[in-house]
């Protein structure tokens, strides 16, 4: 049955209406006021709310407005006396889904919720028909992807697909499109170990080595200042669902993906987007800002040092400010003093919460459970986009006239294929790449590059190899095997080769 929730004070009035819908197949809750309703949604789901207009203590007014705010998706049915035209222009604005007006029969009310119901079925079978119809499309585009432009356009298709079935929640066909990516990622796999070298080599190929000065320096002007907001760990898909609310009011100028070098983590890709610089160039120029798998500390502490050389190098005399948020009270910080930075050309913003939300999903039990998924994962990232001082920070940067550059240096991938390692102790930490002198697992689970500095990465010893991790696998030690499988299992990692890590978003929007 459909599980409806009905809200009114004099709820006792309708128990024949009840009735009546409970025979065409709704099993309905009844409460008498909104505070009620609140907490029956919190232990509860539903699929449709009634709610009276008029209710003594917390109106059904404010009721909607508290439950559009936290339930978004749940259809709501506003039941009033009045019919005049303020009433319903209200109704209108609470974006109520329909409005019925009182003494209510019970065909009303049915024919409501069938508009309702049969219009998410609609919409649900067009969206599988056109799935269908795309599906063999789909598959001879992966199967013939021949450049790294073709893995663009083909991720973004799977992502677009992967967000129309997220929506309508059809499991079956979901399963379908997830087969598909889980294919697509394979020959991604293949693709990067045959022709990353050329790809890294050339200096056209957009990547984390030159996208400052290819795409971000351009936008600089000494006319509008540039925030430039680098969201450490976002996936496509995760702008993809917090898009919306980012570019409202706005115009988007430029929206392109560009590719994370390897490995995608923040040592090397985000080191080489402030530096402009590959890996094994920022250990030889910048030696004292390199920290080594095997040393101690945190390996991105010198961005503000390798841009302020980058844009010596490129010979650029904007003036420039850099900040770190890591925490609420950084944020905070950061949004009092923004209208301080309208006197600067270019303020970068480094924001590593959705890094937060990615690692902390394996050690709390909670947040594991609440990103099971790749839509839960987009979801609890929209939740906290929502309600993020990063929202309040890009709305009050609209409202001071800021060009506004947002970008990544990575994505990760949910991880559930565990895979043997061995290697020597200096052997890296990372569950997705590994670097030492000597590294062994199957070759068919990894990219295997034996000779770093081809692919522009520093070696720690003469003989030092790099394997990266493909598709969903991730890395664990035969000592303590179960272990280490049960805590890394389901959880998002980065580091090696899936479209979901080097496949990253660069957004450009102007201001009001």
């Amino acid at each position: 049955m459909i599980k409806i929730l009905w809200v009114d004070d004099e709820i006792e009035h309708f128990k024949s209406h009840i009735l009546f819908l409970n025979k065409k197949g709704y099993d309905i809750d009844m409460c008498k006021s909104g505070p009620e309703s609140l907490n029956l949604l919190q232990e509860n789901t539903y699929e449709a709310i009634l709610i009276d207009q008029n209710m003594p203590g917390l109106s059904g007014t404010e009721s909607i407005n508290i439950i559009n705010e936290n339930y978004p998706l749940i259809p709501i049915i506003m039941i009033s006396q009045n019919s005049d035209d303020k009433t319903i222009e209200n109704a209108i604005g609470l974006r109520v889904n329909d409005y019925l007006i009182k003494p209510l029969n019970p065909n009303q009310i049915l024919l409501s919720l069938t508009k309702i119901f049969r219009n998410k079925e609609l919409v649900a079978n067009k969206v599988i028909s056109n799935y269908q119809n795309n599906y063999q499309e789909i598959n001879d585009k992966i199967n013939y992807c021949n450049s790294y432009e073709d893995w663009i356009e083909i991720y973004k298709v799977l992502i677009y697909w992967e967000l129309q079935l997220g929506d309508i929640q059809e499991k079956e066909v979901s399963e379908i499109l997830y087969s598909q990516k889980k294919q697509a990622n394979k020959l991604f796999a293949d693709f990067i170990e045959t022709n990353y070298q050329r790809l890294i080599e050339n200096k056209d190929f957009l990547s984390s080595i030159n996208l400052f000065k290819n795409k971000i320096l351009p936008e600089i002007t000494s006319n509008t200042p540039t925030l430039m907001i680098l969201i450490d760990n976002l996936r496509y898909d995760q702008w993809k669902s917090i898009e919306p609310y980012v570019v409202e009011n706005c115009k988007i100028s430029t929206d392109i993906l560009y590719s994370s070098i390897l490995p995608t983590t923040t040592q090397y890709a985000r080191n080489s987007i402030f530096s402009g610089l590959s890996p094994l160039e920022l250990k030889k120029t910048h030696n004292n800002y390199w920290v080594s798998e095997v040393d101690e500390g945190g390996k991105n502490k010198y961005e503000d040092e390798l841009l302020k050389n980058q844009l010596l190098k490129l010979e650029s005399k904007i003036k420039y400010k850099y900040f770190k948020v890591t925490s609420s009270k950084d944020g905070n910080l950061f949004y009092d003093r923004l209208n301080n930075e309208k006197s600067n050309d270019l303020t970068v913003l480094v924001y590593n919460f959705v890094d937060m939300i990615s690692h902390a999903k394996k050690d709390v039990k909670f947040i594991k459970e609440l990103a099971s998924t790749d839509q839960a994962y987009r979801e609890l990232t929209k939740s906290w986009y929502k309600n993020s001082k990063l929202n309040d920070i890009i709305n009050k940067a609209k409202d001071l006239g800021f060009k506004i550059v947002i970008t990544s240096d990575h994505g990760t991938i949910n991880v559930n294929k565990p895979a043997l390692i061995s290697g020597d102790k200096e052997i890296s930490n990372n569950l997705r790449y590994k670097t030492a002198r000597q590294v062994h697992s199957k070759k068919k689970e990894v990219i295997n590059l034996d000779n770093p500095s081809n692919y522009l990465l520093p070696s720690n010893h003469l003989s030092s190899c790099y394997i990266f991790a493909k598709e969903n696998t991730y890395f664990v030690y035969s000592n303590n095997y179960n272990n280490y499988v049960n805590m890394f299992k389901n959880t998002y990692q980065h580091g090696g080769v899936s479209l979901e890590e080097m496949i990253v978003p660069f957004i450009v929007i102007n201001p009001k």
